[in-house]
């Protein structure tokens, strides 16, 4: 599998048009960056007061001139430049090839000629909940948790290896290249104003609950139950 997300990489990289990676427009990483910015603010708005969210959603969300406010007008020829670029579709195209087919085969290979084999051990015991996800492939409750399946090891390499291709080809690794995408595009095929548009729904029905003045409380509960013990 190594082999292969090597060689899928070089592959790619043949693939690859002289113009899919051109120099980033400054406005679209000004954009994933707003959206990165504002969904932080509602993840964590039960960490400030009510008063500096509401300021801050105001400065993000406000119809004149919030960051996140997109004229219909904008994003109606934002999405149109994306589905009429020709070029931008072939690449998407060859990139989703390069990742896909080679998965497939792999998979296919490891199925066909070791369908029901154990292909490692886990070092350490593991609870029956982990049984589905580590022995894919075994109708057999009778074998031990820590047993690993072929078409479960398969998979756990398949998520695992992105730190290993890292060190292999360095930090500009064709396999990130979709959270590439999904960082600067605010997670919208490289859209970022659909990603605003998006956020900002988001932020106006999100409602505010301070954690604070449960702080207390909570605390209360962690004592009493520490003293109980």
């Amino acid at each position: 599998m190594v082999l292969i997300g090597v060689l899928r990489y070089f592959v790619a990289k043949l693939m690859r048009s002289p113009s899919a990676s051109p120099s980033p427009d400054p406005k679209l990483v000004k954009e994933g960056q707003v959206v990165i910015r504002a969904r932080n603010l509602r993840i964590n708005s039960q960490y400030i007061p009510a008063k500096a969210f509401k300021s801050r959603k105001v400065y993000y969300t406000n119809e004149e001139n919030g960051l996140l406010h997109v004229p219909k007008e904008e994003a109606q020829k934002a999405q149109a430049a994306m589905f009429s670029d020709p070029n931008m579709a072939m690449d998407m195209m060859k990139k989703n090839l390069s990742m896909i087919v080679p998965q497939t085969l792999t998979f296919a290979w490891v199925n066909f000629f070791f369908s029901g084999f154990v292909a490692a051990k886990i070092p350490f015991p593991l609870t029956p909940r982990f049984r589905g996800m580590l022995q894919n492939g075994i109708d057999l409750s009778t074998v031990d948790v820590s047993y690993v399946s072929s078409r479960s090891w398969y998979f756990l390499n398949l998520f695992g290896l992105r730190g290993l291709f890292s060190l292999i080809l360095g930090e500009e690794n064709a396999n990130d290249d979709a959270q590439k995408m999904m960082q600067m595009g605010g997670g919208f095929g490289g859209n970022p104003t659909m990603g605003l548009a998006a956020e900002k729904d988001n932020l106006d029905i999100i409602q505010h609950d301070w954690a604070l003045p449960k702080m207390e409380h909570h605390a209360e509960e962690v004592l009493r139950k520490l003293l109980k013990k």
